[in-house]
């Protein structure tokens, strides 16, 4: 049995993790006595009454005057309660500063539909919110985050695996996260007896490794170590959180076959078996993924595709009114936001309203707040970049890390060098390959975990992560500027001179398939504003005065808009122009032209 994990900020991710699990040292897979104690002591699971007799498990056995429950009712029990407590609240603030909130309390059905077409989109996903801000609900078909294994009415075939897509931050984790705990406490879905919930950021640490599936299920849930899962007892349910954070090679081509639970096997086969339905084919696979990986499973593996589309018009201006008590402040910020059409749309993604939150509370409620309030993505975000590193001054900060400045251009580093590679996971090796100490990280991530966490997986194996892939395209984008302004160093090729440096991000972003470095380009070409830099202070060295640059590289995204012939890459090049504070009014008509055929 393992011990109660903190709860990290899942509400704030694209994906969630598993708390700390048991300690297998020296193979040692015994439970933790202290973990028991607790467990005993905890107060009996009260939602029995909520249940469907098909979730209490088998019936005693009066065989022989027997009256003792059968063993397998205590372990499901028990293992329900775990994931009960797991799941049962959100936590937002700094690790040393942890307020629980129950989930059933603050959470809000997220607008989730499903793909009749089942196609997999390969766009960049603020094009893909784009694209959804301008279609209407009628046009696709809502379900509920409960209903996902449910089939529709015309719908005859039984639905075994689902492949849920959705952005970074949208919602996809926080489903999950309700789905399990309404199926915990009795409310949901109680034709399934185990849920098991495997996080792929955790299955990368298993990746060299040679197991079994039963050998898998006992590391992260020992306490079903007593069922007979192979025996066709239990209906179960696996769930695949963050394929896009997968660093196990997915062969579904492979001819290995696997139809044994006990049977070892590489990490790879034995998903890909497990997906394929050869092995434990009566189970049901949930999957969660960005649009961008969701094409590694392939479509004969997947029965329905849903999308989480995050927020409607209406739940944003529900969330800022929850969020902030302040009616009058809320409403301000609600109309601050609808004068920006680019962070209006952004709004469609719960974590981006969290940040607007964040900044937006705070310098609009404070009467002798300095500077302009932020109209742009990249002066948001610089904003909360600079909120969330003050917290230097509300603790003791600087006796644990010696030069902040330092830490976040290497975290900035990190964060460019791993977008290029489309990594959102990061692990210790990947962070001594940009010079960072992995002590130095942990106590960072320990005072700032708005920005950058530390987690804990498997045999306590740390993972690290940005709060969310648009903080980390913004630290990405600090780093290219500072590279070129501090260190006269182009990240892209030898050129110094900053409009090269933009000329060829620029072309990156446009030769990009799948958009991954648009948001990048917005948030470097913002960078380049005096104004900004004035912001980021002590990171810059030098503040460069780039008007005549800009106007370079204004009359290249005009030239580029002209010559390009794909709508969406023509309508991010319109955002960069944005974010240079550059009047477009002299491309309006051709922006809605464009914008209407995409």
């Amino acid at each position: 049995m393992r011990s109660d994990p903190e709860f990290s900020c899942v509400s704030m991710k694209s994906d969630w993790s598993m708390g700390p699990p048991t300690n297998f040292k020296s193979g040692d897979t015994r439970p933790d006595p202290g973990s028991v104690d607790q467990m005993r002591s905890d107060p009996e699971f009260s939602c029995v009454s909520m249940k469907s007799d098909a979730s209490m498990g088998p019936p005693t056995n009066f065989k022989s005057g027997d009256t003792r429950p059968n063993p397998g009712y205590e372990v499901l029990r028990t293992f329900k309660s775990n994931l009960r407590k797991k799941f049962e609240c959100l936590c937002e603030g700094t690790s040393d500063e942890r307020n629980p909130t129950l989930l059933n309390e603050i959470y809000t059905e997220l607008y989730i539909t499903e793909s009749e077409s089942g196609e997999i989109s390969n766009e960049h996903e603020v094009r893909q919110i784009e694209t959804q801000s301008r279609r209407t609900a009628t046009e696709d078909t809502p379900i509920k985050c409960n209903d996902i294994f449910k089939a529709l009415p015309a719908q005859d075939k039984p639905i075994r695996s689902v492949l849920t897509k959705g952005v970074a931050g949208i919602g996809k984790t926080v489903s999950v996260q309700k789905f399990i705990l309404d199926w915990a406490e009795g409310k949901e879905n109680q034709d399934v007896q185990l849920i098991f919930p495997l996080p792929f950021r955790e299955i990368n640490l298993l990746k060299n490794q040679t197991l079994s599936l039963l050998h898998l299920l006992h590391l992260f849930f020992p306490e079903t170590k007593e069922l007979e899962i192979s025996s066709g007892e239990y209906k179960v349910l696996f769930i695949f959180d963050g394929l896009d954070e997968c660093r196990v090679s997915l062969d579904f081509h492979s001819s290995v076959r696997l139809c044994d639970v006990s049977e070892s096997a590489s990490v790879d086969v034995m998903l890909t078996n497990l997906m394929k339905g050869n092995l434990l084919p009566s189970a049901l696979i949930w999957i969660t993924s960005r649009p961008a990986a969701a094409d590694l499973i392939p479509s004969e593996c997947v029965d329905r595709v849903t999308e989480v589309r995050g927020f409607t018009d209406k739940q944003k201006e529900e969330y800022f009114s929850k969020r902030i008590s302040d009616e009058s402040l809320a409403n301000r910020i609600i109309s601050h936001l609808k004068s920006s059409r680019s962070l209006y749309i952004m709004c469609h993604i719960p974590v981006f309203c969290w940040i607007s939150a964040t900044v937006l509370e705070r310098m609009l409620s404070e009467a002798e707040s300095e500077g302009e309030i932020p109209k742009t993505l990249t002066q948001m975000y610089t904003h909360f970049l600079i909120i969330q590193t003050n917290i230097k001054h509300q603790k003791d900060y600087e006796k644990k890390v010696k030069n902040d400045e330092d830490m976040i251009f290497k975290l900035a580093k990190l964060s460019f060098e791993q977008l290029v590679k489309g990594n959102l996971i990061f692990y210790d090796e990947d962070l001594r390959e940009c010079g960072i100490d992995v002590a130095e990280a942990s106590v960072y991530s320990g005072l700032c975990t708005q920005i950058f966490r530390e987690e804990f997986g498997l045999y306590q194996g740390k993972v690290y992560c940005f709060v969310h892939l648009s903080i980390q395209e913004h630290l990405a984008a600090l780093y290219a500027h500072i590279s070129i302004t501090n260190n006269k160093r182009n990240v892209f090729n030898k050129a110094r001179k900053i409009s090269e440096l933009h000329q060829r991000a620029v072309d990156e972003s446009l030769r990009s398939k799948n958009g991954h470095l648009d948001l990048f380009l917005r948030f470097l070409l913002g960078l380049s504003l005096e104004s900004n830099q004035n912001l980021l202070g002590g990171l810059m060295t030098q503040t460069v005065r780039s008007s005549h640059s800009n106007e370079k590289t204004v009359e290249y995204i005009k030239k580029k808009i002209s010559s390009t012939r794909s709508p969406e890459k023509s309508i991010n090049l319109f955002h960069c122009l944005n974010e240079l504070v550059v009047s477009c009014s002299f491309c309006v008509v051709d922006i809605r032209r464009r914008a209407e055929g995409v």
